[in-house]
């Protein structure tokens, strides 16, 4: 806070007050709902669930209000919050192979059982402003949407399977918990079950530029987008007082397997290895960013050379968060006075001692 700032307490009350006018703008507009949020803003609002570990859209949506838009911001509120929640119990782990797709598409084959489902995607729109959305609010007409598919569709990975092209991973002898990142504190070399962890809240900026990396010849990969999947999946628990299990409700949820090609090492044949993304709703890019840094930090266990940014644990899991690199950034704003005080005399004093190049006499 900022104690030493002129007028004290007072000062950082009006400071409030003046945000909280700003953060309202014009009063003769009218005011973005959380539900207007939700709706029409889905995409951030995925976001900010994704990384801020809270699949709460209202909550999302109150943060990205509360902050004005600024997402890194939101994020910061959801995972504050997140921390006073108590943990009332563990879900069972959600199955994608019977997700209800909404979206289904895959760059590595071009006819999949069930087809390729477009879905809601900028993929294949052009990139111009779309002026109607100023004049009455309303798009162009669209196609309706239709209903997502209730039956099951099978992996594309599953396909490659069926020729041992691909590499299996069999669950660990004893089938041991997951890493918990929000319980434990991150130790390296950490596992992959915390790797993806702190992949899945990782801000999507960082995230992007690390995937980006690895394209461009900071790895030693060359990915192919097996699938991305966008749907909803149920979420099951057991109750302790019940001891079955009981769906709770439907979860959406964006999936993509990313396929690389593997030259193969003393104890593996060449084959297709796999890196993994998963995010709270239609969060592509994400998923898909996670999935090639996924793939470029399972460079140990490979037996690959790890030369690139994108391939080094540390650097990675210790850069990732935006709640962290935002608030060590940011924490420069605040008062240093003293600290900057006692370099001004030590680089003051510093130069009473240089001697100017070709100068044998020293500073006058």
């Amino acid at each position: 806070m900022y104690v030493a700032v002129k007028g004290g307490e007072s000062a950082i009350l009006n400071s409030y007050d003046l945000l909280s006018k700003a953060r309202r703008g014009d009063p003769g507009v009218t005011e973005l709902s959380t539900a207007q949020i939700c709706q029409q803003l889905r995409l951030a609002v995925d976001r900010v669930m994704t990384e801020g570990s809270v699949y709460d859209p209202q909550l999302a949506a109150l943060a990205i209000k509360q902050s004005a838009g600024d997402l890194v911001e939101a994020i910061f509120l959801l995972r504050a919050y997140r921390a006073t929640l108590p943990r009332l119990g563990y879900s069972q782990a959600i199955d994608t192979g019977k997700m209800q797709i909404a979206r289904r598409i895959s760059a590595a084959f071009k006819d999949l059982p069930g087809g390729q489902v477009l879905g809601p995607t900028y993929d294949y729109t052009q990139r111009l402003l779309d002026f109607s959305l100023l004049a009455t609010g309303q798009s162009l007409p669209v196609p309706k949407t239709p209903a997502p598919s209730n039956e099951p569709s099978p992996r594309v990975v599953d396909l490659l399977n069926h020729e041992n092209l691909l590499e299996t991973q069999p669950v660990p002898e004893g089938d041991p918990e997951p890493f918990d990142l929000t319980r434990a504190p991150l130790r390296f070399p950490a596992d992959r079950s915390a790797r993806l962890q702190n992949l899945a809240r990782a801000d999507e900026g960082f995230l992007l530029a690390m995937a980006y990396s690895t394209q461009r010849g900071y790895s030693e990969t060359h990915p192919f987008v097996g699938e991305i999947r966008f749907g909803t999946v149920e979420l099951c628990l057991v109750p302790e007082e019940l001891g079955f299990e009981i769906s709770i409700g439907d979860l959406p949820v964006t999936e993509c397997q990313m396929i690389n090609q593997f030259q193969g090492s003393l104890t593996q044949p060449p084959q297709f290895t796999r890196g993994y993304g998963l995010a709270f709703g239609h969060s592509e890019r994400k998923a898909m960013a996670m999935a090639l840094v996924d793939r470029a930090l399972r460079a140990d266990e490979l037996g690959e050379a790890v030369t690139a940014p994108a391939q080094m644990q540390e650097f990675v899991m210790s850069h990732s968060d935006s709640l962290e690199s935002s608030g060590f950034v940011q924490h420069l704003k605040l008062p240093h006075y003293v600290d900057f005080q006692s370099e001004l005399e030590l680089v003051r004093k510093m130069r009473q001692s240089f001697t100017t190049p070709g100068d044998a006499h020293g500073p006058a």
